[in-house]
Parts: structure tokens; C-alpha cells; sequence
């Protein structure tokens, strides 16, 4: 399950298509579904699973009773620990046929974990399905089925053209139901919803519930725009808002998994954050767009290219970065060892860098975030920024263990932040490091105080720190005055 409610695992969300893929002319509705749905039936397949869960601890063993107990007895019969029997577990999705020989494309938390897995086709045939690949990050996986003819598959189309407002249906196995239409529209695009890295999802209203996960959404020329993965439901039920993988996702993603069991995606070496509103005006940007560089990995592609943390990436490889998620979808999808041009904004100038791709390994954060503990007594040396709310002291010996910051980290020490300040706003709190001040190192309270009044007598409104918290740097913009 999602944050905020997202159901995941049995469900199914529509994403919708613009009518021919070659024009841009909103249809009408149509007067029935059911000529385009006689069509797509058969390329729908509902998808069973199967495993087998080991026995659970056993109830508490007999307390401890004075010899020849009459309670001995009694004990034993109830609270005598029992040989469980191993249970099976079935669970029910959706898949869709994508290839005539067989290959079948759903979620994939509609198999994590299963020993055995079916996929019955629309006529009652049951067949024994095998894993190809698999893909966390997208939650999309790839099934072959050895049918004894031909089977109908259905074709991709082209999402990029899904609009909001156009026409979708979606076919799935509700509730384990078996094949069930339902039609909506697109209710929104690019939706991200907090399931993994390169999360653009589709929004529609078609009724989707539990077990239409990994089936698949229609435009109304009868192509894939989305394959059908989560809904918001407080209840548990439809309320009509539902979220669909993108089709020209979905195709790259397949094509990987069909050739290698696997994906390959890129990796240029980066730490990125959003840029709000206030770090645009910090920045001296015109609008809220970009990725901005929070942090570069040493001998990276970005480090060898010349990028640098504070740097705003504008575009990659020719693609207009809108906003910072769209930086790691453009270079997941590009080819390992491509070389491509990357257009910073730094300092107010705009510059390109060229960097060659490199293949990811692995990146799941280097730390786990750890429980917050109680804030250790402040450093005896403190310094008030009152108009900030911040008290700040210079990293010492004693400041090192007791916030237990790094030996490679430097700059000014956070030990105090009013309630009721910007910076407590921002979530700057006790233990953190100011490493830059408006893109100048800083060392001691001396050099932070120094620049921001300096900034504030020019008139600017905006100061923008650069901060280190156990390790992670982040760029926090404040109000001055």
C-alpha cells in the first residue's frame, strides 16, 4: 500500500489516449463500448498466484508449575505449543497479452514472492505461466505462456498523446470477478505519487478496484496507454481515482526485460532536489524549473564532465527539464555509454557540458535515515542570528561528538532554532551544518552572519544555504526581514 492511502497489488487505474495517434481532434463519446471491448477481451488475461507461508511462532509454552500440578494438564492442552501446518496463500491480478506466442506484461506486485502462476484467458483456458523479468522501480513484470495456438495481443500506443478528457477503458479481474469493462476518462497526467524514482503516472476515473492490477488501459482505437497499478482509496473501493504506468514507459521497459531478464538504466552520478518558488527566487530564476545539483559523486560521469553542486540542469540530451523528476526518467532511458549534452544554469550563466553515461548499479540511498534522538546540551560558543531564528557555533571537538557530524564535513554548526522562525519553517534543526551561504563556504557564525547582512542591506530577499544533515545536502532558501 502507498502512502496517503494508495492501494496497490489489486488494482487497476485508467489512462487515456487522444483519438487517432496522428491528430489532435477531441472525440465525442462513443454510442457503446461494446464492438471495442469484444475486440480487447480476448487479449486480457487474469492472472492467479500462488505460495506457500511457513508456520508462525507457536503460542507461549507452559509456565513454569510446582511438580504434580493439577494445572499441568490444563496448561498443556491450551497453551503447548502446536505443529501449524504450512498455509498457501492465492492472490489475484491482471495481465494483458502483448506477443502472439505468449508474453504477458502486468505488475509487478501482482507476483512478488509467488511459487506458481496461471494466467486464465478469456475463453476458460488455464495456463501455467513463467517469470521472465521483473522491475522494482516501476512495478512492472513480464510473463511467457506456451499456448497451443496463437494468441490475440494487444498493441501499445503512444501515451505522450494521452490528454486530459480523452476516452479510456479499462479491462480487468476485479475482486477475482473475472473479465470486467469499465470506461472513464483521463483525469490527469504525470502524477506522482511517492511509488518509486520515475513515477509519471496517469490519472483517470474508470472504475478500478481490487485485482485489476497490471491489466491494462485503452485508448479508443483499441492501443495500451497504461498499465493499470494503484488507486487512492480511503475505503479500499473505487471513489474514481486511479493511477496508470505510461505506455511508452511501459514499451522500454518490456523490451528490456524481454531481452535480458533485466534492466540496464543510466546513471550520471548526481543528487538532485525540486526548486520551489522561494530557491528560484534565491536562485534568480524567472520560474520554479530545473533539477538542481545538491551533491556530485567523485569520479562520476557529472564530477568528470564538470558539473558542480549548486549547478541548475536545464536540459539533458536535448529534453527540457520541467521539473526535477523528469532528470532521472531521461537518463534512466538513455543507452549506457551515450554520450550526451547536459545545459546547466550556473551562477546566472548558462553553459553545456557533454558527459557519457554510465550504467547504475545500485542507487538505494548510501544511508538509512535513523531515529531522531533527544539533542545533545549546545556548544558553549554560540552565536544568535535573531532575524533568522538560528543559533549557530563553530564545529569543533566537542560539537563533532556530540552531533557526531563527520570529520570530512566543514562549515557552521546549527544548535538551536526558534519555533516560531523561517528556518524552523524551512525544517532546519538543531545538528545541522551550514556549508554554503548564497554559494560561498562558510566556517564560522562570523561568515554566515556577515553575508546575509551584506545580502540584506543590497535588498535581497532571498538567501539561499546550502545544508548538510548526516551527510545528505539540501539547499534551503529563507526570507530575509
Amino acid at each position: 500500500m502507498f502512502a496517503r492511502s494508495f492501494v496497490c497489488s489489486c488494482l487497476i487505474a485508467v489512462a487515456v489516449l487522444t483519438a487517432p495517434l496522428s491528430q489532435a481532434v477531441a472525440r465525442g463519446a462513443p454510442d457503446s463500448f461494446a464492438d471495442l471491448a469484444d475486440k480487447l477481451l480476448p487479449t486480457v488475461v487474469s492472472i492467479a498466484t500462488s505460495q506457500t507461508l511457513k508456520p508462525g511462532n507457536a503460542q507461549p509454552g507452559l509456565p513454569k508449575l510446582p511438580p504434580g500440578s493439577p494445572l499441568t494438564d490444563l496448561f498443556k492442552d491450551f497453551l503447548e505449543p502446536q505443529k501449524a501446518a504450512p498455509r498457501h496463500v492465492t492472490s489475484l491480478g491482471t495481465g494483458f497479452i502483448i506477443d502472439p506466442s505468449g508474453l504477458i506484461v502486468t505488475n509487478n506486485h501482482v507476483i512478488e514472492d509467488a511459487e506458481h502462476i496461471t494466467a486464465t484467458l478469456n475463453d476458460g483456458t488455464v495456463l501455467q505461466a513463467k517469470l521472465i523479468g521483473r522491475d522494482e522501480k516501476t512495478d512492472l513484470a513480464l510473463l511467457k505462456v506456451t499456448p497451443k495456438k496463437p494468441l490475440p495481443a494487444a498493441k501499445f500506443g503512444d501515451s505522450d498523446h494521452a490528454r486530459v478528457g480523452d476516452w479510456v477503458i479499462a479491462i480487468g479481474n476485479p475482486f477475482g470477478l473475472g473479465s470486467t469493462v469499465t470506461a472513464g476518462i483521463v483525469s490527469a497526467r504525470n502524477r506522482d505519487i511517492q511509488a518509486g524514482p520515475y513515477d509519471e503516472f496517469i490519472q483517470t476515473d474508470a472504475p478500478i478496484n481490487r485485482g485489476n492490477s497490471g491489466g491494462p488501459l485503452f485508448d479508443m482505437d483499441g492501443n495500451v496507454v497504461g498499465v493499470n497499478s494503484a488507486i487512492y482509496s480511503p475505503s479500499g473501493g473505487s471513489v474514481g481515482i486511479g493511477f496508470s504506468i505510461p505506455s511508452n514507459l511501459v514499451r522500454d521497459v518490456v523490451a528490456q526485460l524481454r531481452a535480458h531478464g533485466t534492466l540496464q538504466r543510466g546513471w550520471i552520478g548526481v543528487r538532485i532536489q525540486p526548486v520551489t518558488s522561494d530557491l528560484a527566487e534565491g536562485l534568480g530564476l524567472a520560474s520554479a524549473t530545473g533539477a538542481l545539483i545538491t551533491d556530485v559523486t567523485p569520479q562520476g560521469p557529472a564530477a568528470k564532465a564538470g558539473i558542480a553542486n549548486g549547478d541548475l540542469v536545464t536540459a539533458f540530451d536535448g529534453k527540457t527539464i520541467g521539473d526535477s523528476r523528469a532528470l532521472p526518467r531521461f537518463v534512466a532511458d538513455t543507452p549506457i555509454g551515450k554520450t550526451v549534452p547536459v545545459d546547466i544554469l550556473r551562477k546566472g550563466k548558462k553553459q553545456t557540458m557533454r558527459l557519457t553515461v554510465a550504467k547504475l548499479v545500485d542507487d538505494k540511498p548510501a544511508r538509512a535515515s535513523s531515529p531522531q534522538k533527544a539533542a545533545p546540551p549546545p556548544p558553549k560558543t554560540q552565536s544568535r542570528l535573531s532575524g533568522l531564528g538560528l543559533s549557530l557555533a563553530p564545529i569543533d571537538n566537542d560539537a563533532r561528538a556530540q552531533f557526531k557530524i563527520p570529520g570530512g564535513i566543514q562549515g557552521v554548526l546549527v544548535t538551536d532554532v526558534s519555533p516560531d522562525s523561517t528556518a524552523w519553517e524551512k525544517n532546519i534543526r538543531s545538528g545541522d551544518v551550514i556549508v554554503q551561504v548564497a554559494g560561498q563556504s562558510v566556517r564560522t557564525p562570523a561568515d554566515v552572519t556577515q553575508r546575509i547582512e551584506a545580502d540584506a542591506k543590497a535588498g535581497k530577499k532571498v538567501e539561499l544555504m546550502l545544508v548538510n544533515r548526516g551527510g545528505d545536502l539540501a539547499y534551503i532558501a529563507l526570507k530575509l526581514g
